[in-house]
């Protein structure tokens, strides 16, 4: 039996203490029905404030964020003419056979067709006006330093090129495009060659909304080598005195050139009425562009829409969109042809018809008379591979032309060290 002290050791259970207040459970206040929906409000309206907050801000930094965080740019590459394919000969009876006298139905089809392969090629074309300051805003009363018609000819992944007659620099720093679609938008010189006529204007891509994409497009350059007498074409643009202009014709002729500094171009002659200075694009029915409407391709009283063939200005055009400057010397030539060859003893060449003054080929002492030969190291035997060996060279060069100039005792050889020029203005 145990002992008191082991009783002692016996360790005592603690007594349980209840407290009831920690026994209560604290209930919030019910919201009522009424109080719910103002709460669901109050978070709605504060839901379309941060929204429309954001898109706004979106909307603003989006031309910044695209031009802090854009890729390279892309290099604009003109692609070159494909030789035409040979045609299997049609049998007479067969062609005889498939011509029809035409009606009322048909040629309204053919015209609706007509025009609906215009409506398409417009969305390639833009027009580029200048900004004018306001101590010139009577220049834009008296006809001077009005738009021009120019075509969508790249997207180098930044900006949308646009090809444009020269004439519109003039005078200005600031342009604006208008598109298809009738929006407007600011643009800057990317480039300029005023030997040829012919500038470049871009408009960032960041800027373009997307209802204006929906309604423009890169114009295809064609082939207008392959445009013979005859083709109808159809003209679009300035070429009557008022923008969005549309004519059809025919192809007069194709034989014709026009000589500029350094090269020459071909005309496509036409049919078709115009203005005085009018600018615009000539189409063939395949929507494809094959000449460049410019007021300074022919200055007659009698004028007709005369294009520049784009064929013969895929080089320029291509250098021009890349931002780089086109070669320039200042030699106005022509082929030296078999005939003078025969009959004057002329060496195979480019005879310098004239030099522009102050241009480098006057620096370096080319004269009227000479013949080119070679330029920087390359055989020229015509205006045409002249000007492909100088569209090479970069600007700020210096090349070798080797030539023949003509002497008392017949003509020998002289050499010229040229630095490769460019006319922007």
């Amino acid at each position: 039996m145990p002992n008191d002290k082991e009783q002692n050791l016996v360790p005592e259970e603690p007594e349980e203490k209840k407290y009831s207040f920690l026994q209560e459970t604290i209930k919030s206040k019910p919201i009522s029905r009424q109080q719910l929906v103002k709460q669901l409000v109050r978070i709605a309206i504060y839901g379309v404030i941060l929204g429309v907050f954001a898109c706004f801000g979106f909307f603003a930094l989006k031309p910044w964020m695209q031009d802090m965080f854009r890729g390279e740019l892309e290099t604009v590459t003109i692609p070159e003419d494909e030789e035409p394919a040979e045609e299997p000969a049609e049998d007479a009876s067969e062609t005889d056979a498939a011509v029809q006298t035409p009606d009322a139905a048909s040629y309204e089809q053919m015209m609706a067709s007509m025009n609906e392969r215009a409506d398409e090629a417009k969305k390639g074309l833009a027009s580029v006006e200048p900004v004018l300051s306001e101590e010139n805003q009577d220049e834009k009363l008296t006809g001077m330093n009005s738009g021009v018609t120019g075509v969508i000819t790249a997207d180098n992944g930044q900006e949308l090129l646009i090809l444009a007659d020269d004439s519109v620099c003039t005078g200005a720093s600031r342009w604006t495009v208008m598109f298809e679609d009738g929006s407007t938008y600011s643009a800057s010189l990317k480039k300029r060659d005023a030997n040829s006529g012919l500038a470049v204007f871009s408009v960032p891509r960041g800027s373009i909304t997307d209802d204006t994409w929906a309604e423009v497009k890169v114009s295809v350059l064609g082939n207008s080598n392959l445009v013979k007498q005859g083709d109808v074409v159809m003209a679009l643009g300035n070429m009557f005195g008022y923008p969005g202009g549309m004519g059809y014709g025919i192809v007069s002729s194709t034989d014709q050139k026009t000589l500029f500094y350094d090269g020459e171009c071909g005309v496509l002659a036409t049919d078709i009425a115009a203005e005085t200075d009018g600018t615009g694009v000539l189409f063939n029915m395949d929507g494809e562009v094959i000449g460049m409407i410019l007021a300074s391709v022919w200055e007659t009283d009698a004028r007709m829409v005369n294009a520049y063939a784009v064929s013969d200005l895929k080089a320029v055009i291509e250098i021009l969109a890349n931002n780089e400057s086109v070669p320039y010397i200042g030699i106005y030539g022509t082929t030296v042809t078999q005939e003078l060859k025969e009959e004057q003893g002329m060496p195979a060449g480019v005879y310098v018809v004239d030099v522009d003054p102050d241009s480098p080929a006057m620096e370096a002492g080319i004269q009227s008379g000479d013949i080119i030969c070679q330029v920087d190291r390359k055989d020229v035997g015509s205006i045409i591979t002249y000007q492909s060996a100088l569209l090479e060279s970069k600007t700020g060069r210096a090349i070798r032309l080797k030539g023949q100039r003509r002497g008392a005792d017949g003509y020998v050889e002289v050499d010229f060290t040229v630095t490769v020029g460019s006319k922007e203005k």
